[in-house]
């Protein structure tokens, strides 16, 4: 049998060691990769240094928004932001803890790093939807029934709330279910379902049991609203009541499928 011919074997060389060759080109020089990975190096201690060595990046500033009663004073010595330290090692999370723990009148906050020398401080305060006269100061209690501040003078349109829970032995049994902080809440729920012309003219929110919930109107008209179920359906009841009998001076909407007026 003939061998192959020297053009041959040459051929078959070349085809078998093409691939490995092509392989060998793409590979990166040992040079580049030692020069990527010391500028990525590099690069990194620059970044740590710029957040954490250099001033560019350090708390000069804290902002304040959202305040209504609160000044920004009060909240910035509350927050006890460490001014002049890196941006980026303020934790915001002990801020915000710190806040709230510090002025309860703070429903919510927001810490936020404004790079590249601030933090911002969004406050949410909380709103009193009744208060209650203890002392001569009136505490103030807001929307779930949480009392947060002590103030020398009742928010205007505030109405206040009285706890004249009843004796009686039926009472007893109710207090010993419903405890007096579920009653506050149930005295808030009532409040935030007052039609709004009526809630102007709301001077109290009367509670005896968690069924048996009051309101007092200006001019002495009062309100008989049971406890704070079906709330819609009696502000409804008690809106078309006032306007079929506008000269009555009390109104049942405690089953606001049969309500009531009397007085004149």
């Amino acid at each position: 049998m003939a061998g192959r011919t020297t053009a041959e074997r040459g051929e078959r060389q070349q085809q078998s060691s093409g691939p490995l060759r092509g392989r060998r080109l793409r590979r990166p020089p040992l040079r580049a990769v030692v020069v990527l990975a010391l500028a990525v190096v590099l690069l990194g201690g620059g970044t740590l240094w710029v957040l954490y060595g250099s001033s560019w990046t350090r708390v000069e500033r804290v902002s304040v928004s959202g305040t209504r009663v609160l000044t920004p004073a009060q909240v910035r010595a509350a927050a006890e932001v460490p001014v002049g330290d890196p941006l980026i090692s303020v934790d915001t999370a002990a801020v915000a803890a710190r806040l709230l723990r510090q002025l309860p009148r703070i429903d919510s906050v927001d810490v936020v790093r404004s790079w590249p020398h601030g933090i911002q401080l969004k406050v949410v305060e909380r709103t009193p939807v009744m208060v209650e006269e203890k002392g001569g100061k009136f505490v103030e209690v807001d929307a779930r029934g949480v009392r947060f501040a002590t103030v020398a003078q009742a928010p205007k349109g505030v109405p206040v709330l009285e706890m004249s829970l009843s004796r009686s032995a039926s009472a007893a049994a109710s207090l010993r279910r419903f405890d007096e902080a579920r009653l506050v809440r149930e005295a808030v729920t009532v409040a935030g379902r007052i039609p709004a012309a009526v809630s102007r003219q709301t001077r109290s929110v009367k509670v005896r049991t968690y069924d048996d919930i009051s309101l007092e109107l200006s001019g002495g008209r009062t309100v008989v609203w049971g406890s704070g179920e079906s709330g819609a359906e009696k502000a409804r009841a008690l809106t078309a009541l006032m306007k079929a009998a506008p000269g009555a001076r009390h109104f049942d909407v405690s089953v606001p499928t049969a309500p009531a007026s009397s007085g004149s």
